[in-house]
């Protein structure tokens, strides 16, 4: 079995069922493979073959949808770009995959344009937006046949080819095969039912792993996919309203703007059944408030990498249920702030120290994992491979954390991230976790600055709530009763946003890099 299974059984089962609505368009599943093999047959005509890479420079659309698919079908690496990296990084992952065709946006073309004379490897442009300065996409659907187009695919083919987000040095290229989504799916969604339809949101980039999981997933699952360009709240909640959605995915920045618009309780929310987050850490007042005002939703926290296709642990929604004896709840409210939950069934995690051994429950080290999605190494790079796999198949995950006596697994920040004071280390995320609770602040971040003394201090870089004001004794005292005293912010530094990259990520390098001098 590999992903082109996933759209073929699903219009088998709901032909007539839309598969993609994207702004005024629907797309049943009937008509979405139709197009998807109109598209590969027209890309067998313009010499592609299989092993050959296709790149997709654009927001999310149905055409990203359809392009997949249709690589998929050849046999071909679908390599997915981040529309919002810069032209040089653009230039070196082309150029790294060596794609034989490019389809791109129109609002990207004119910077493609000035990368072309540099990367011979390109044999063709593809407009995805109508344009008479390039072929363009619905031109190349017209040109193909709709004739199923059959080609030998193994389960551990490289589909798709997607590159990191490069917060220190180049770009990697992550190698992601086909048994790698097929493990996960088959283990964590029920087919497509002629009985039961189900609606995601999608507005996660499909340049990122858990947009492509996502999407994969809801295509097995039968489900009808609505597009979202990019992120916008009101659009957010009108089209949950509009379109009766009942599963969405946000990133923790996405789900607080969402919870926090003033006309939130105008919008018919209902429908919404299941909400995923991930990709950064979650404040835990923002998911208590979201809890709170929507009870009704079944969230879950999932954790996982490009490395690993995404999602390898997750905290479920009865972990975001508390209740029980005092015992048990203060238990639930530690794993709620904290925690990311228990690996996956096809998934091993440990935790080692550096050495490498596996470390006991409670103990503070490096996150390993081990499973069939885990890749097996970076794209043409043996050196970086060498550095995150071990000889036994376990990936380095470079994030830090410890693991409970029952199993849950709790982040401690990343290996480059800790903080060493005196021999002790702080995890940022535990700092973090308690200047969030202040009611001043609107969000934090911890980095560690050089002290001739102790090695590292602990310095918070606080946004404070619009309207506040408050001073760094302030919010240092306020950590004094709260954390040990080696944790405790040393200094404190008031900014007016924290930088972070398209997922919500905090960039602590740029951090570190503005505000780490002494």
């Amino acid at each position: 079995m590999n992903t082109t299974d996933f759209l073929s059984i699903a219009n088998a089962i709901c032909p007539e069922r839309d598969c993609i609505v994207f702004e005024e368009k629907r797309l049943t599943y009937a008509q979405t493979s139709k197009r998807v093999n109109k598209l590969s047959n027209a890309l067998t005509k313009l010499g592609i073959e299989k092993g050959d890479r296709i790149g997709m420079l654009h927001v999310n659309c149905n055409q990203y949808i359809e392009t997949y698919f249709a690589a998929a079908k050849l046999g071909t690496i679908f390599v997915p770009l981040n529309f919002r990296a810069k032209a040089d990084e653009l230039s070196y992952m082309i150029a790294h995959a060596e794609a034989k065709v490019l389809f791109v946006g129109n609002r990207y073309l004119e910077m493609v344009d000035g990368m072309l004379p540099e990367l011979p490897a390109v044999k063709q442009c593809i407009l995805v937006d109508n344009n008479k300065k390039k072929p363009c996409y619905e031109d190349l659907i017209n040109s193909g046949s709709s004739d199923e187009l059959f080609c030998e695919i193994e389960d551990e083919d490289i589909t798709i080819l997607m590159y990191t987000a490069g917060t220190t040095g180049r770009p990697k290229g992550v190698p992601l095969r086909h048994s790698a989504f097929i493990s996960y799916v088959l283990d964590n969604v029920d087919p497509a039912s002629p009985e039961i339809e189900e609606r995601n949101l999608l507005t996660v980039p499909l340049y990122h792993v858990a947009g492509i999981q996502a999407m994969l997933a809801a295509i097995y699952g039968g489900r009808t996919l609505v597009l979202m360009r990019q992120f916008e709240v009101k659009e957010w909640l009108e089209t949950i309203e509009r379109e009766r959605a009942t599963r969405a995915m946000l990133v923790p920045t996405m789900l607080k703007r969402v919870i926090d618009d003033p006309d939130f309780s105008k919008y018919d929310l209902s429908s919404l059944k299941v909400v995923t987050y991930g990709a950064a850490p979650m404040p835990f007042e923002v998911i208590n408030k979201a809890i709170g005002v929507m009870p009704w939703v079944r969230f879950i926290n999932a954790f996982g990498q490009t490395e690993t296709a995404s999602t390898i642990t997750t905290l479920g929604p009865e972990d975001h249920i508390i209740e029980g004896t005092e015992e048990e709840r203060e238990k639930k409210l530690k794993r709620l702030t904290s925690s990311i939950g228990k690996p996956l069934p096809d998934v091993e995690v440990k935790i080692v120290n550096e050495e490498g051994n596996t470390l006991p429950p409670l103990e503070v080290g490096e996150i390993l994992a081990r499973g069939p999605r885990i890749m097996t190494g970076y794209w043409r790079d043996e050196q970086k491979t060498q550095q995150v796999i071990t000889p036994d198949g376990w990936l380095r995950t470079g994030d830090m954390g410890w693991m409970d006596e029952e199993g849950y697994i709790y982040l401690a920040g990343r290996a480059d991230d800790m903080i060493i004071r005196g021999g002790e280390n702080i995890s940022p995320e535990e700092v973090e976790d308690v200047l969030h609770s202040h009611p001043k602040v609107e969000e934090a971040s911890v980095i560690g600055v050089a002290d001739p003394e102790w090695g590292q201090e602990p310095r918070a870089i606080v946004v404070l709530r619009k309207g506040e004001t408050a001073t760094p004794e302030e919010i240092i005292g306020y950590c004094r009763s709260r954390l040990a005293g080696f944790k405790r912010p040393r200094s404190v530094v008031f900014i007016e946003a924290l930088p972070r990259n398209p997922m919500g990520k905090v960039l602590r390098k740029k951090l570190r890099e503005e505000y780490g001098r002494p």
